[in-house]
């Protein structure tokens, strides 16, 4: 079973994608790109997941948007369950800049078979698609007080929030249920840059291992260690709960 995470640029840009496969008991990371172009993308996710295989498909980027203004039903329940720890995602709407090319996206994973998951059978094979937003999967995951701020701010104050990340990934990530351990597979996270397009480019590569991790998780627990922010109706976000079987790595 492989699992995608894609960073996805929702107006123009390039896009993380990260594909990790499960294997005797644990997750292996196969690949970490940044492509720019949907085409290009998508060819890459049909490179690792055949249309014969199964896989999941987890997406940064609203792929379901019923509502022509305002706010979708998970972007209120993001801002009310994780406003405190700074991670309110940003809202989406019909009239959104970013709305056709997200949409789109989604739909061409469904083309290929990938079918919204807001529900799903813990361990079962097969080709699903969901939302993810790091974020708050982050918080909940490495049991921090807020989120890391590796987004917003100057190049100072961004790196080292990025190399916490990263050093999160490799200590605790292998410590958990399903265990990713990144020292073991062929392919190495890159380290923290010092130049700030070289520093997005190696975010938008974690952010996308995030979300395939969040895909790993989902498929292995369900609704037992995650939570599902609203529905296949009104627009979904998969996030991990909160991490229970290791000290806080908030002091790190």
């Amino acid at each position: 079973m492989k699992f995608i995470g894609v960073d996805l640029g929702w107006s123009s840009g390039a896009s993380g994608l990260c594909c990790l496969e499960w294997r005797s008991g644990k997750l292996t990371l196969l690949d970490l790109q940044r492509i720019s172009a949907i085409a290009d993308i998508l060819a890459w996710i049909d490179d690792w997941i055949a249309p014969d295989q199964p896989g999941m498909v987890a997406v940064d980027a609203p792929t379901l948007i019923p509502n022509a203004t305002g706010m979708r039903l998970c972007d209120r329940l993001a801002h009310k369950h994780f406003g405190k720890y700074h991670a309110g995602c940003y809202p989406a709407n019909l009239g959104s800049t970013f709305a056709q090319r997200t949409l789109a996206f989604g739909l061409s994973l469904e083309k290929r078979g990938f079918h919204h998951a807001p529900i799903i059978q813990p361990q079962q094979r097969g080709r699903w698609q969901i939302e993810a937003f790091p974020h708050p999967a982050i918080v909940h995951l490495f049991s921090l007080p807020r989120i890391l701020k590796y987004k917003k701010g100057t190049l100072a104050e961004r790196r080292p929030e990025l190399a916490r990340l990263r050093y999160y990934i490799h200590e605790f990530l292998p410590l958990h249920d399903p265990p990713l351990d990144v020292s073991l597979s062929t392919i190495a996270i890159p380290e923290i840059p010092l130049k700030g397009a070289e520093l997005k480019a190696v975010e938008d590569q974690l952010d996308s291992l995030i979300c395939a991790y969040i895909a790993a998780h989902w498929w292995h627990w369900g609704l037992e260690r995650n939570l599902v922010l609203g529905d296949r109706s009104e627009g979904y976000i998969v996030v991990p709960t909160p991490n229970m079987t290791n000290e806080s790595s908030s002091d790190e």
